[in-house]
């Protein structure tokens, strides 16, 4: 009997801080992957995950792509959903009840197409029960600036991201696409903006083509595209956005199992985003923090923070 509890007692220690949120560990589904926690309560525990992160919502509701607007690619998927989202009201209404039952905070992905539109949904959020932090998406366009993506260019990410560090007291969590020339100009001006903590990899830009029909297998011609396709993508980013700025970083792409989330904490990540594996296996979350316990136990880690940051060179 003594034994047992010698062994329990070697447990390592598995919670994370990100920007004041506590997590019981570093885990948690990307936005869009995950809809609004409630379509995947049947298939595993929620109150298990280190966070939810909900689909991006964006001030009124979106219909989306026209279909098809997802297809498998080699290891990986294209999608084109467009930001297909309820809206802010129907949101706070209709999924947030739920969502303050669960042992777990709660981060909201929103969006919009203007700065204002940015900067109203965090207002909206900011007052919400329940809301332990927020996610910015900057992959969107501008459409007052001729459709220039707020993300891709430094000057237009810093000053929607200063707006909404404005409206908000909520921990603010940028996350970037991976569709420019250097990603660590980018991530040092949402620093410089106010963002409390930064999230990457969106997905990459992508196409695929039928070539019987010799027409594009997405009717939005071009997609996003994810999966461990581009998991050395998303850890080189991250790897160089941690070098590039003092905030907590999120790493994302590609993570269907313990050893691919290790690689981003290894190399600097404080937590990570589970997406297209979720697609694959509700249950790939359950599954990656059990294996980073046992990888813990098993090297006998007292701590997972330990792992963070420590590549050696």
């Amino acid at each position: 009997m003594a034994e047992q509890t010698e062994v329990v007692s070697k447990r390592p220690q598995m919670a994370v801080e990100i920007a004041g949120i506590k997590l019981k560990n570093p885990v948690m589904p990307a936005s869009g992957t995950f809809g609004y926690g409630e379509e995947y309560a049947p298939y595993l525990d929620l109150n298990q995950l280190g966070a939810i992160v909900t689909k991006g919502l964006s001030l009124k509701p979106k219909a989306g792509n026209n279909t098809p607007r997802i297809c498998e690619t080699v290891s990986g998927m294209l999608n084109a959903i467009g930001l297909q989202n309820v809206g802010i009201d129907a949101f706070i209404a209709d999924k947030m009840p739920f969502l303050q039952q669960i042992d777990a905070p709660v981060i909201v992905n929103f969006f919009g197409n203007t700065q204002e539109e940015y900067a109203e949904v965090a207002a909206r959020l900011d007052d919400l029960p329940g809301v332990a932090g927020l996610e910015m998406n900057i992959s969107c366009p501008n459409v007052k600036q001729g459709g220039i993506v707020f993300g891709t260019e430094a000057r237009a990410a810093q000053d929607v991201v200063s707006l909404v560090r404005k409206r908000t007291d909520k921990p603010l969590i940028v996350k970037l696409s991976p569709n420019v020339t250097d990603i660590r100009v980018l991530a040092r001006a949402v620093e410089d903006a106010g963002a409390d903590a930064i999230s990457l990899i969106n997905t990459l830009t992508g196409m695929a083509v039928d070539v019987k029909t010799r027409k594009p297998r997405l009717a939005n011609t071009i997609g996003g595209l994810s999966g461990p396709a581009i998991r050395p993508v998303a850890v080189r980013l991250v790897h160089q956005v941690v070098q590039a700025v003092k905030l907590p970083v999120i790493g994302i792409g590609g993570i269907a199992r313990a050893i691919d989330a290790l690689e981003f904490l290894i190399v600097g990540a404080t937590a990570v985003q589970v997406g297209t594996a979720n697609f694959v296996d509700p249950n790939a979350m359950q599954t990656v923090i059990d294996g980073l316990e046992e990888f813990c136990q098993n090297e006998g880690i007292a701590d997972i923070n330990e792992l963070i940051g420590s590549l050696k060179q």
